[in-house]
């Protein structure tokens, strides 16, 4: 049916819940899921400083194997300036809400050391 999302989070649990009418959210007000493989496609512009497979290079931290909801705050907290780091604040401004989704479930598929 039209809107339904299913994913796997960090522990390979499925979930599944309804969207809203924009893709972002669901009726509840929280967030849908990410979709693993839009996160990949998007992570490119991550890959220069937390390395091609999340791995992180430093100083920049590793993202691969971070909780979904943990990387989300994280750029919502970029984004809105809460969190101070021009670098960040540039490459998550543009991003939408379901971008972040599907970066954070991006990197929570992967392998964290």
């Amino acid at each position: 049916r039209p809107g339904l999302w299913t994913a796997r989070d960090a522990q390979g649990e499925r979930s599944r819940g309804d969207r809203g009418q924009d893709g972002d959210a669901r009726e509840d007000g929280t967030q849908a899921a990410g979709d693993i493989a839009a996160g990949k496609a998007k992570a490119g512009a991550c890959a220069g400083c937390h390395g091609a497979n999340g791995e992180g290079k430093a100083p920049n931290p590793a993202l691969a194997g971070k909780a979904q909801d943990a990387f989300v705050q994280a750029m919502q907290d970029y984004k809105s300036g809460k969190r101070n780091n021009p670098i960040m604040k540039t490459f998550a401004t543009p991003l939408s809400d379901q971008d972040m989704a599907n970066l954070a479930a991006y990197y929570a598929s992967l392998k964290g050391k």
